[in-house]
């Protein structure tokens, strides 16, 4: 169980922060970003689902728990018994939820854009987050050694983000679709 009494610490106040293992490393490092960006995505989540109102919103929280399951193990460096990992069967469970919703959507005749309802518009916008979470992880993977399944899991997020703000947006008018070149055509 986690329990914090003191908020603030001082430790941080040099620019360092402490990994799971105790080790030190700069709040700028890769890693750190990456775990920023995977917090932000969370926060994101968490709009969505108060957008989505009275929504079944399950799976979101599950999601939402999964991703701090997702920065501890950022936050842990490889070798370390009985860390906090991302397994297959999260990322499996993402798939299967994909599966789920895309079965009731018609096939996608054009790229959409980002909106519709206001949860839709959410879901769009915290999709946006993870991809660029995505990148961040990516990016500490050059760096350091990282659990494989975490690539995984965040792709198919942004994919179940997606799918689900169609899934949304169908009771709410339908999808935004793309017009090329359209804003610049004469009326």
């Amino acid at each position: 169980m986690v329990k914090l009494n003191k908020i603030y610490t001082r430790t941080g106040d040099a620019g360092t922060t402490g990994l799971v293992d105790g080790s030190r490393v700069a709040k700028d490092a890769a890693v750190m970003q990456a775990i920023g960006d995977v917090d932000e995505a969370n926060s994101a989540l968490g709009v969505a689902v108060v957008a989505l109102g009275d929504a079944d919103t399950a799976l979101l929280r599950r999601v939402q728990n999964d991703l701090f399951d997702y920065g501890a193990d950022l936050a842990t460096p490889p070798g370390i018994a009985g860390a906090l990992r991302i397994v297959p069967a999260q990322v499996t469970a993402l798939e299967e939820a994909i599966d789920r919703m895309n079965a009731d959507l018609s096939p996608l005749t054009s790229f959409i854009l980002p909106g519709g309802t206001a949860a839709g518009a959410a879901l769009h916008l915290a999709r946006a987050i993870v991809r660029r979470a995505e990148r961040s992880v990516v990016h500490a993977s050059y760096e350091a050694d990282l659990n494989q399944n975490l690539l995984s899991y965040i792709n198919r997020l942004s994919d179940l983000l997606f799918v689900y703000a169609r899934w949304v947006n169908q009771s709410g008018g339908g999808d935004v679709l793309w017009v090329p070149g359209g804003v610049h055509q004469p009326a």
